[in-house]
């Protein structure tokens, strides 16, 4: 059973050229271990940028990424890969896998040697994962068949078999109906990991996590709990729109709208 890990980054930075212009400026944050991280902004504010670097897709300019006290690029690919697994908002539709088959290649860092056969532990998690995401009744489905939600879903699955201690999640919502939504979120919540994910719904991040790092063009604007980073004045400037936070009844629940200006109304 993977256990969480602390996430320590520190100045991290990221240009697509030596000289460029970063994408994401100096970014300093701490998360202990089991939180859950909302990663939000605008598009372009840096937020895939910032994952990409956290699974070390790409080699931070400046900056260290650490789990659980280790330098991620002072580790071995394998190594990280049993700390790290990430679930991408692009997946392909055209492997000639069945859902079963693409589960179990998350268990492929935890294998000895190239294609190593799975022993009884193995089955045990790919099993796990399986029915933590509703997927059995698809197992035998090759992906190419399967909507563009359960696909989303057969993606968590095999990075939860991946039994890593930080699972990073790129818009996990995208693509699912209402019911899946909430059982994914729900799933976060449960999970005894730590836990990244971007979302576009600032909502459903105040609601599901326990801090935010919010990004505007490359840099950090706040980080912390969403109470103190998701302001009405924050989510006005950094959006360009006016933020209100309302409360919901009969709920008595926070809920934050979003409206143009009077003079773009007009545009």
């Amino acid at each position: 059973m993977s256990t969480a890990a602390d996430l320590s980054v520190r100045d991290l930075s990221w240009a697509p050229a030596r000289g460029g212009t970063p994408l994401l400026h100096p970014t300093s944050f701490e998360l202990r271990a089991g939180r859950v991280l909302g990663v939000v902004g605008p598009n372009g504010a840096g937020k895939t940028t910032l994952l990409r670097l956290l699974y070390r897709f790409h080699k931070p300019r400046t900056g260290t990424v650490s789990i659980g006290g280790d330098d991620i690029w002072h580790l071995s690919a394998r190594a990280v890969a049993q700390r790290v697994a990430a679930v991408l908002q692009e997946h392909p539709s055209d492997f000639a896998l069945t859902v079963a088959e693409i589960v179990a290649l998350g268990r492929t860092p935890h294998r000895r040697g190239f294609g190593g056969s799975a022993g009884a532990r193995d089955r045990d998690v790919i099993h796990a994962a399986l029915a933590q995401l509703d997927l059995h009744r698809l197992a035998h489905r090759h992906l190419g068949t399967l909507s563009g939600g359960e696909r989303q879903r057969v993606m968590v699955a095999r990075a939860l078999a991946q039994e890593p201690r930080l699972l990073i999640l790129d818009e996990p919502t995208n693509h699912l109906d209402i019911r899946h939504q909430l059982e994914v979120l729900d799933l976060i919540r449960t999970l005894p990991l730590t836990i990244v994910t971007s979302l576009h719904d600032l909502n459903l991040a105040a609601g599901v996590c326990d801090d935010v790092l919010l990004l505007d063009a490359g840099a950090c604007i706040g980080f912390g709990p969403p109470s103190d980073v998701l302001t009405e004045a924050a989510l006005s400037g950094v959006f360009r729109v006016d933020a209100r936070r309302e409360r919901l009844a009969p709920s008595n629940a926070d809920h934050l709208t979003f409206h143009l200006s009077h003079k773009e109304t007009h545009l």
